[in-house]
């Protein structure tokens, strides 16, 4: 029989939450309804953005965020998963909530479900509205956890919506192909209101659920865009323009894209939440988005330690992108691990041609692929495995001792690599500033 909540502490809540349900994941809107009504939640007053996408989702929140919040306006954000607390998914002005707000809030959530019974994800998505309800915010922001139509996160009606990108990701979830995958991410868009999509390949079902919907569908490439030219950017909108901005602060050139699919969200709501030029480049040049592309120096090492969660063969290609722009005197050491669900070999593929060392580790989670596992999937991908480490901390440690001057190490292939890499290098570091 599976002990009932309360708990004292976070962590006996959320070990709790994953047995609760039949499945891990089960997507739909039923179970989430039906408990946000007998908590007697309303839809806010202020502007809501819905943030989906395949890549890019983390991007478009961590730059709305921040130029609003450069704005004065107090922001609401729900984001998954997390890379080493579960607090870092609902933040309100920019602080992780406390273990004593969440835990009030399962505690409403858990009496008002009765018997229905809720995934890991829809605990979390509720316990974030629930955050929000009484915290003055001025906007909230939540990214999609998977897919759209279906996710817990679309029983909120959003001002706007954005799909930052489609590609092959949760097939056994969304579909095989990316004509239905575009379909099921479109779901988040609403009749009447701004549906943006922030990618210059767009899939044609993207334009036939628009139609279908009823929304205004606005297109990077077509109705916005962003013209890069060294150190600053254009951004071209509908109606206007902006100059000579700052670069965005997170690494690599799809940020750009990023940014003026974000640019385009904040002049569909400029009326509600206008946003001065000084805020919006103070916004740009501050954004920090852990676990993207993310450069740390461990220790007293002048050697790159560079952390992306890429996860899947798009994200591989850019992340394959910003290595080749970011080039290295000495070798390319890679720390992987992945979940078992992911097309490891495809993103392999990617990547190959730029690591001369490939370390596999093995990662937590009920859909974490044992290392032994993807090392073989490696060999089919052509690829000699130097290590195979039970854990990420192992396999970072063998990757220090292995590094040389002017090496790097690229660590990537999920949260759930990324994240325990990054307590390991915050462990390590002498920093005056945290990694995280």
């Amino acid at each position: 029989m599976v002990e009932r909540a309360p708990f004292a502490r976070l962590d006996q809540w959320l070990a709790w939450q994953q047995t609760l349900h039949h499945s891990t994941i089960e997507l739909g809107l039923e179970r989430v309804r039906a408990v946000l009504s007998r908590l007697q939640w309303r839809q806010p007053a202020y502007p809501i953005v819905i943030v989906g996408g395949t890549n890019g989702k983390g991007s478009c929140v961590a730059l709305l965020d921040s130029i609003w919040s450069a704005a004065g306006y107090r922001v609401g954000t729900f984001t998954s998963p997390h890379l080493i607390r579960y607090n870092e998914r609902i933040r309100i002005a920019g602080v992780e909530i406390s273990d004593a707000s969440l835990m009030a809030a399962f505690g409403r959530i858990d009496a008002a479900r009765g018997d229905i019974s809720l995934t890991f994800f829809e605990f979390n998505t509720l316990a974030a509205l629930l955050a929000f309800e009484t915290a003055g915010l001025d906007a909230m922001i939540l990214e999609v956890g998977m897919g759209g139509e279906l996710d817990a996160v679309n029983v909120v009606e959003p001002d706007v919506a954005i799909v930052a990108s489609v590609s092959l990701d949760h097939c056994e979830w969304l579909g095989r192909d990316v004509e239905t995958i575009a379909r099921v991410k479109a779901g988040i868009f609403r009749a009447g209101k701004p549906a943006l999509f922030g990618s210059r390949s767009r899939p044609q079902t993207i334009d036939a659920r628009v139609q279908t919907l009823g929304a205004k569908l606005l297109c990077l490439g077509r109705d916005f865009d962003a013209v890069a030219d060294r150190s600053t950017w254009e951004w071209l909108g509908v109606t206007q323009r902006q100059t000579a901005l700052p670069a965005p602060a997170l690494s690599g050139a799809i940020q750009f894209e990023n940014a003026a699919t974000v640019l385009m969200a904040l002049e569909c709501l400029k009326a509600r939440l206008p946003v001065s030029r000084s805020a919006l480049e103070h916004g740009l040049r501050f954004v920090r988005l852990a676990g993207r592309f993310q450069v740390v120096h461990a220790g007293d090492s002048r050697n790159e330690w560079l952390l992306d969660v890429a996860h899947n063969p798009a994200a591989a290609t850019t992340l394959a992108d910003n290595l080749r722009a970011r080039p290295c005197a000495g070798r390319t050491l890679a720390v992987v691990g992945m979940l078992g669900d992911k097309d490891s070999v495809g993103v392999i593929e990617r990547l190959k041609s730029l690591v001369d060392v490939w370390i596999v580790a093995g990662v937590d989670g009920p859909r974490a692929l044992a290392p032994q596992a993807l090392a073989e999937r490696l060999a089919q991908a052509g690829v000699e495995v130097g290590h195979v480490a039970r854990d990420v901390a192992e396999a970072c440690e063998y990757a220090r001792r292995l590094q040389r001057e002017s090496d790097r190490v690229v660590v990537f292939g999920s949260f759930h690599t990324v994240g325990p890499a990054l307590e390991w290098l915050g462990a390590l570091t002498r920093r005056s500033q945290p990694l995280y």
